[in-house]
């Protein structure tokens, strides 16, 4: 009775996994696409190394996906232009003394890009904004903070962006 069972329930077991393939799904019409170039990010901002930032998040969260290569522009199927737009601040707590001083503060930030076809750089393949948000303690030097929050604010906005190219969402 035992063995009629297993014999019953296995093959139900290995047809549980039918249908399901290694790696992402691309988008049908990025389907094509195997390597992207990344070019160095435009910074629209005030805050100063933003577009260095912004291209070595936006490299490292397509390589940790694994759905596109990074390479050279003379291999790549596609670009992936990038401009750090906006950095916006807001209050997430104060002083209990001093409600204008603030001691944390939340950081979004709005990052444009378009994903153009290589061969046709007036072909859009896909565009988009992407942001990411972080939360940082004011400290005694406001500048500081905001530099040392900067980059995690991109990596969320790079991994949102290369959700949207990898995924389709």
């Amino acid at each position: 009775m035992l063995h009629r069972l297993l014999l019953l329930l296995l093959p139900l077991a290995l047809a549980s996994c039918t249908g399901y393939h290694l790696g992402g799904s691309k988008p049908s019409h990025l389907a094509h696409v195997e390597n992207i170039q990344v070019p160095l990010f435009v910074n629209e901002t005030q805050l100063t190394r933003a577009d260095a930032y912004a291209t070595n998040s936006a490299v490292d969260a397509l390589t940790r996906d694994g759905s596109y290569r990074i390479t050279n522009i003379n291999d790549a199927q596609a670009v992936l232009e990038g401009s750090v737009v906006s950095i916006d601040y807001g209050q997430v707590s104060s002083s209990r003394t001093d409600t204008l001083k603030s001691e944390e503060l939340s950081m979004e930030v709005t990052i444009n890009w378009i994903l153009r076809d290589a061969s046709n750089p007036a072909r859009i393949l896909e565009k988009g904004s992407s942001r990411g948000k972080t939360r940082f303690f004011a400290g005694d030097n406001l500048e500081i903070a905001k530099v040392n929050a900067l980059p995690d604010a991109l990596r969320r906005a790079c991994e949102s962006m290369t959700s949207r190219i990898a995924n389709g969402f």
